[in-house]
């Protein structure tokens, strides 16, 4: 698939958003982070910042952005849909946690953050459903992929929540959950990948099973359905050099997991605030940066189904 950048910004950014929203709703009332209402604002701030850019550049993708809100009523029956409206409704409990914080309302403040929460997660659950719920896609109906948009969302939240939360000296619990989803999020991307280089399973697409033709044995396109590029090719047939995929894979990695984690892991040993805080600013930059090439690679390496019409495999 050609990997389109507002989509590669708005899963990205935003997943980092909610991720911070989550985090700021579920371990502020437990009193694992700075209780002071002028960290809720300005994390929640953050977070809104990052949702709502996201979003906005969500809306370059389509053909026709005046028309988004029309998406919307297809809730019933679409993942879009339902990412739209769970989006536009988690915005309500954000508001009015932030006017709790404003007012010094301690317990509608935890209440709110904890509705924000569950929005939040409710909302990237459906993202990832967008592409978990393709069967055309084999890359992207597979059973890593909503929870890994989950993992990687909370990932990027637990360290942009953290690097907050050091500016007040207090960043020891987001801080670890930053180190944990880190390594869960190797792990999980790891296990990903080695499943989509796996050769395919007998049940996926073929060209015989696309064509209805099987029953009379082998078959191949005698010619080309089209003499030059077309959007299909263009949109649907992307292809990434395996040497470059591989490339990207241990950037990736490397830049946007295992250093996020050795330098979450670091600031807890750090004493002071100056040090957590620089800690915690380069994990956090690295790990957007790291989840940008990962998002990149999620719809470079994906193949159509449609595909085989054109290359007969």
């Amino acid at each position: 698939m050609n990997p389109a950048p507002s989509i590669i910004l708005f899963t990205t950014l935003s997943g980092a958003g909610y991720g911070m929203v989550f985090w700021l709703g579920l371990l502020r009332p437990l009193g694992l982070l700075p209780q002071d209402p002028a960290f809720g604002l300005v994390a929640l701030g953050e977070a809104t910042f990052l949702v709502t850019i996201g979003l906005l550049a969500s809306t370059v993708h389509l053909g026709r952005p005046e028309r988004a809100w029309r998406a919307l009523s297809q809730w019933r029956s679409s993942w879009l849909s339902r990412e739209g409206v769970a989006a536009l409704l988690t915005y309500v409990p954000m508001a009015l946690f932030g006017l709790a914080l404003l007012a010094g309302w301690p317990f509608d403040a935890h209440l709110f953050g904890l509705v924000a929460a569950a929005g939040a997660a409710a909302t990237v659950y459906c993202t990832g459903m967008i592409y978990g719920s393709l069967r055309t896609i084999r890359q992207w109906r597979h059973p890593l992929v909503v929870p890994g948009y989950l993992m990687l969302a909370s990932f990027s939240g637990a360290t942009a929540i953290a690097m907050t939360a050091a500016y007040w000296g207090e960043a020891a619990a987001p801080a670890l959950i930053a180190a944990v989803t880190a390594a869960a999020g190797f792990a999980l991307k790891r296990a990903y990948w080695r499943d989509i280089d796996a050769p395919a399973p007998a049940s996926a697409p073929t060209l015989e099973s696309a064509t209805g033709l099987g029953a009379i044995g082998r078959t191949r396109p005698l010619d080309p359905p089209h003499t030059e590029t077309n959007w299909l090719l263009r949109e649907m047939g992307y292809r990434i050099a395996r040497k470059h995929a591989a490339r990207l894979r241990r950037i990736a990695l490397m830049g946007g997991f295992v250093t996020p984690f050795v330098l979450a892991a670091l600031a807890l040993l750090a004493g002071g605030t100056l040090l957590p805080v620089l800690l915690l600013s380069t994990a956090a930059g690295l790990a957007v940066l790291g989840l940008l090439i990962e998002r990149w690679l999620m719809f470079a390496e994906a193949t159509h189904t449609v595909t085989l019409y054109y290359t007969g495999r």
